[in-house]
């Protein structure tokens, strides 16, 4: 009985260690890598056969003390009250204690593994230039990541200027769904599959089309290089690559970031980016150039190729930095380029000039964001080789510009903690000054020896007013006048001024 007794007692002082030692483990914080994470739930499940077996023995000594003293009473002997007798009550308590011990510590082995795959909680924050929905796949511990954004808007104009095609409308403008998955640690696939105007009408624009917006392939090797391939946003300007509706103030995005910087703009290509000394971070990609098939007198817009069995005779290089300085924080500085030919080896053949098309567009950007306070200010500035050749072919409604600029300036302020001092909420009164030219300066043709007409084109000055609300950081409900301000189209080519109220929301 001797023997028994310190068995037990063995068994007991076991089994709290290894309890005790679990929970202190189990208080860790989560680790960071799906490796980790699954050599925990491997130990932990095989601290589980341990408790069970050590209950299993105590159970087992529990019932040879219980025939013990039935013989004992049998045989008309008094039962012990020290020894074997001591046993019973001890092994009973720890035999329900393992129990009790053992089901929590597999309810918690249970929990880990659903994390692995079902995060309690999505944080929502921008990474390597993406938005924040966007940017979710690269937080996940690996497999699929699912996210979006949308939004909607009603147009009223207030005065359509003499143009009897501004008419009211109600539009679902995007539906999109961010589709990622994360093979392991290093290597990151990202999609973004984008649904217009609510339906796929004739594969038109302005009907309604589905089109990938990205598709891109990262390899995170190192914080200071990584290398990305794809079809990639060209990283150009505020919007382009951020243009989430949680991110930017006013129901329509920048004319600025739609006709100089023709934003959504994305190419076939591959490069490397990464941040180079804290807070300077930087991209850099070789992609196929623009087609100038598509260039016209509002801007290169239609050179856009977007991965649709795209020319790539021509080849172009775009890159862009950012400065965060860590002494002024909510500061950020930066500024980018795309430099590439635009011919793609079958444009232009104009009395015998194969031409190139080169074309370059720079930007420079400055934010800063303080206590409610939000600044932002853009600049932009494009020329186009060899326009005097492509303007014949392509000009019929206006010559292709040599040159294009345009800027603009922004503040808004969040008032609603004036309004409700311990609210979540945001509401943010904001104010615009856009002016753009896509044609700021015209070629000379060659046979005439005069300059192409400039009066067609945008040339326009935007003055914008309105509101963003946030009930909670996912959604913005917005509210905005458009005052336009065209300088050269006549009156019945004219935007009208207009009124704008809309929603957007990211998941």
């Amino acid at each position: 009985m001797k023997t028994n007794n310190v068995s037990a007692s063995v068994y007991l002082a076991a089994s709290i260690s290894l309890i005790l030692g679990t929970q202190a483990q189990a208080a860790q914080p989560m680790p960071a890598s799906m490796e980790e994470m699954w050599k925990i739930i491997q130990q932990q499940q095989k601290e589980i056969e341990t408790l069970k077996a050590k209950s299993g023995e105590n159970a087992s000594l529990q019932q040879e003390v219980s025939e013990l003293k039935q013989a004992q009473k049998q045989q008309g002997q008094a039962v012990p009250q020290v020894g074997a007798a001591a046993v019973v009550p001890a092994a009973a308590g720890s035999k329900g204690e393992l129990e009790r011990k053992t089901d929590v510590l597999a309810g918690e082995v249970e929990k880990l593994k659903t994390q692995l795959f079902i995060p309690e909680s999505r944080e929502y924050k921008s990474q390597y230039g993406l938005g924040p929905a966007a940017s979710n796949v690269y937080r996940v511990n690996r497999g699929l990541s699912i996210g979006g954004y949308g939004e909607a808007m009603y147009t009223n104009y207030v005065d359509n200027n003499g143009n009897d095609g501004n008419k009211d409308s109600a539009d679902l403008e995007r539906a999109v769904i961010y589709l990622g998955y994360k093979f392991n640690d290093w290597i990151i696939l990202n999609n973004e599959i984008e649904f217009e105007h609510a339906t796929t009408g004739e594969g038109d624009e302005e009907k309604g089309e589905v089109s990938v917006e990205f598709s891109q392939l990262d390899f995170l090797l190192d914080p200071k290089y990584n290398i990305r391939t794809g079809l990639m946003l060209v990283p150009m300007g505020f919007i382009n690559e951020m243009h989430e509706p949680t991110t930017f103030h006013g129901n329509r995005r920048p004319d600025v970031e739609r006709y100089i910087i023709p934003s959504t703009w994305r190419e076939m290509g591959a490069g490397l980016f990464g941040e180079i000394l804290p807070g300077l971070e930087y991209r850099m990609y070789a992609m196929n150039g623009l087609n100038a098939d598509g260039f016209a007198n509002t801007g290169i817009r239609e050179g856009r190729q977007g991965g649709s069995s795209s020319l790539a005779e021509d080849f172009a290089f775009t890159g862009r930095v950012d400065y965060s300085p860590a002494e002024v924080p909510g500061l950020t500085v930066g500024a980018s380029t795309f430099l590439g030919n635009s011919g793609q080896d079958n444009t232009v053949d104009y009395d015998g000039h194969k031409v190139d098309v080169f074309t370059q567009l720079y930007e420079g950007h400055i934010q800063y964001r303080y206590r409610g306070l939000e600044l932002r200010a853009l600049g932009a500035w494009g020329s186009v080789d060899d326009t005097e050749y492509l303007n014949p072919p392509l000009g019929a409604d206006g010559p292709v510009g040599s040159e294009s600029f345009g800027w603009y300036v922004e503040a808004a302020h969040d008032i609603m903690p004036f309004i409700w001092k311990d609210s979540s909420q945001y509401l943010a009164p904001f104010f615009r000054v856009e002016r753009y030219d896509t044609l700021a300066a015209v070629a000379t043709d060659p046979d005439t020896g005069q300059s192409f007409d400039k009066s067609t084109g945008l040339d326009r000055w935007i003055y914008q007013a309105g509101l963003s609300y946030k009930p909670i950081d996912n959604i913005v409900i917005k509210a905005d006048y458009r005052n336009i301000d065209d300088r050269k189209q006549p009156p019945s080519g004219n935007a009208g001024d207009e009124f704008n109220l809309g929603f957007g929301l990211i998941y």
